[in-house]
């Protein structure tokens, strides 16, 4: 009897291991971090980058959350997900951090297991953000310095071919340091997420607290802005960010336009959708630029862009905080007859959970 169930069980092994050796060669075949566990833990098949990450040690399994998300898996038979660290050795408290899906085989009764490395991405991230924060702030003590010297030659000098030469390093200094701080600002718009703290943002505050920022430019072209109607709308996201992106839009709109022309800015309703439109009398963006003119450090036109300062950052930074956000930006322009720019975001829906920074001033 006893050998009959020994024999039975063997049988049982047998089939189990040759029904699931068509998995493994799928496994084989991606070259994935995996394994495969069958009833009570038992490992069935595993990598060896499934070794290498330290998911398996001795031939056991490691770590009590995989194993917890092992058990959740097996239990409900539904597919899991989670991220989980293991220790990077048997000593030492440097862990690594995985990616984790756990799939039920029915048939086999058995659990797939796919592993990703996170710890490497996070790191090369880090540092990313470390550096262009630290080299950036670096920077901004020497431009200052250049700024207080320059100022200094001007008002010190009394021949005018050195005050000339000191007029335009202050005006390399100063595109220098709008370089540096849009550098920031998009490094701070790719790394935070605007949701997570959001809050409603009245969208005609914000769109008049941009052109408030811009008026002092716009006199010295004698460049009028119009506002248009207002929306009395709210959308949720970070109020700064928001501002920033329409402030770069109008800028953007008075930089590239004659001086006494006219800059619109309109806001307008459509559906649950609010759009907020910009619409200057400039040059004119050709077609084959158009569809580059939201990229890093592209300009459409690089000598009036060292003139007026540009950096070629300002319209990345707002299709980074319009993308953040939900929305979408759109542009429609002919060369000689100006240019429209259209954000479009959605509105704001869920007004009892978030609230305007004046309605919280209120309370």
């Amino acid at each position: 009897m006893v050998r009959a169930l020994r024999r039975k069980k063997y049988e049982s092994q047998l089939e189990h291991s040759i029904a699931t050796s068509e998995v493994q060669e799928m496994l084989d075949v991606l070259g994935t971090a995996s394994l495969i566990v069958g009833p009570g833990n038992r490992i069935d098949y595993f990598s060896a980058s499934a070794v290498a990450l330290g998911v398996i040690r001795d031939e056991k399994l490691v770590g009590e959350s995989f194993l917890s998300l092992l058990r959740k898996a097996r239990r409900t038979k539904l597919p899991q997900v989670a991220q989980i660290e293991v220790p990077r050795g048997p000593i030492g408290e440097g862990t690594r951090k995985l990616s984790v899906h756990v799939h039920y085989l029915a048939e086999y009764d058995s659990l797939i297991a796919t592993f990703t490395d996170e710890s490497e991405a996070e790191r090369i991230d880090a540092v990313r953000r470390d550096f262009v924060a630290n080299i950036s702030h670096e920077l901004k003590t020497p431009i200052s310095a250049l700024r207080t010297l320059s100022e200094a030659v001007i008002v010190a000098s009394e021949d005018p071919q050195l005050n000339k030469f000191a007029v335009m390093m202050q005006s390399q200094v100063e595109r220098l340091s709008t370089l540096v701080q849009e550098i920031i600002d998009l490094s701070r718009l790719q790394d935070a997420d605007p949701l997570l703290d959001a809050i409603h943002v009245d969208i005609d505050e914000a769109v008049n607290e941009a052109i408030d920022q811009c008026q002092v430019l716009a006199d010295t072209r004698d460049i009028e802005i119009i506002r248009g109607p207002l929306v009395n709308a709210s959308v949720v996201g970070d109020r700064t960010h928001l501002i920033m992106a329409f402030h770069n839009l109008v800028e953007n709109a008075i930089n590239y336009s004659p001086d006494h022309t006219r800059v619109s800015v309109n806001t307008t309703l459509a559906g649950d959708i609010v759009e907020v439109i910009v619409i200057d009398q400039g040059v004119g963006i050709s077609e084959a630029d158009q569809s580059r003119i939201f990229e890093r450090f592209y300009r459409v036109d690089p000598a009036r862009s060292r003139e007026t300062g540009g950096t070629g950052l300002g319209l990345s930074i707002v299709k980074h905080v319009v993308t953040n956000h939900g929305g979408d930006i759109s542009v429609w322009s002919v060369e000689g007859d100006g240019s429209t720019f259209t954000i479009r975001l959605p509105l704001a829906n869920d007004l009892n959970n978030l609230s305007s920074p004046a309605a919280e001033a209120t309370k």
